[in-house]
């Protein structure tokens, strides 16, 4: 009897209307496009304007569309997990909302948060519960506000974020196809490189924590990207190699959008062709939780069933991971 798999079998996605382009942020702060574009790859990134609007507002947005465009019935939904560094509020749970907004009643919910790495952590919690045989439909999330945590007057962060949200489902398979493998990790050692420093148990809000601006994301740019490069390379790598793949036999790299040059050196790394790599950091800049579904939104017909996808992802704490994954269908 052949192992009941996991696979996602339908995508859906939102992001903001209101671009912000590295054009504007030259007359917000000292940067230019060129200067952007060649570091990051990014020319423009969404922002969730709209007053009272959260995290929430994009991940129902991002579920209504999978929702609107699979069929799907909502009260059938067993589980649905909202990946999120940027929930609406603390303590209350961002997905129990989503939940029961989108009719969701029968769903229980909760967040994930994993920095970056967050729906890539998510994939494999929504795998366990499918393989597990207790549940048929898991909703996972991808959404990030990242606007809600950025300095617009800090150059080494504004640059690099932007706000959306991704949604897929997981449903069993019997053929197969979904979830092959994974390889996750942490390291504590990247904590002080990349994080918020106020606002937790150790340093609660006080009027001097807002004033010193340490509710905003705070990144130690290089020491990031020296690990990003490596890790996320290595997994990719070490993913293809224990499942016996070549570069030929990978169809797409699905990478998280934070830098064009670690995309461009993981790619190289695994040795795939750069039209296999999926790319949109150039519209959304790094969307965080939100990068990998919304891959999958924006290149949703060009996959085919059987596809072999090779997910990777790096993110504050460190957390870093990558998936291989077997396409379920085509669009």
């Amino acid at each position: 009897m052949k192992k009941q798999t996991a696979a996602i079998t339908a995508v859906g996605g939102y992001v903001p209307d209101f671009v912000l382009s590295n054009k504007v942020l030259e007359t917000m702060v000292d940067t230019n496009d060129e200067w952007i574009t060649t570091r990051t790859g990014i020319k423009e990134r969404r922002i969730l304007k709209e007053e009272n609007k959260g995290t929430s507002y994009m991940a129902i947005k991002a579920a209504e569309d999978l929702i609107k465009k699979s069929g799907v019935d909502p009260a059938e939904i067993d589980f649905v997990l909202v990946a999120t560094a940027t929930p609406d509020l603390p303590v209350a749970a961002t997905a129990a909302y989503v939940a029961s907004e989108i009719g969701a009643v029968n769903a229980f919910s909760y967040d994930l948060q994993a920095a970056c790495s967050s729906f890539l952590y998510g994939m494999s919690t929504a795998t366990s519960y499918i393989e597990s045989g207790r549940y048929k439909k898991v909703l996972l999330i991808g959404a990030d506000k990242m606007s809600s945590i950025i300095d617009y007057t800090d150059r080494t962060t504004c640059i690099i974020f932007g706000d959306g949200a991704g949604a897929v489902l997981f449903e069993p398979n019997d053929e197969g196809l979904g979830h092959q493998d994974e390889y996750l990790r942490t390291d504590g050692c990247g904590r002080q490189f990349l994080k918020i420093e106020a606002g937790g148990s150790i340093l609660p809000a006080s009027e001097e924590t807002v004033k010193n601006k340490q509710h905003y994301v705070y990144q130690d740019g290089k020491s990031v990207f020296k690990f990003a490069v490596s890790n996320m390379a290595d997994v990719s790598a070490l993913i293809m190699e224990r499942n016996g793949l070549t570069k030929e036999d990978v169809n797409w790299l699905v990478p998280h959008q934070a830098n064009k040059r670690i995309i461009d050196a993981t790619a190289n790394r695994m040795g795939v062709d750069a039209d296999k790599v999926m790319m949109n950091i150039q519209r959304y800049g790094n969307t965080t939780s939100a990068t990998l579904p919304l891959l999958l939104y924006d290149y949703e017909k060009q996959l085919k069933k059987g596809d072999n996808l090779i997910f990777a992802a790096f993110g504050g704490g460190f957390t870093w991971g990558s998936i291989y994954l077997k396409w379920a269908y085509n669009s």
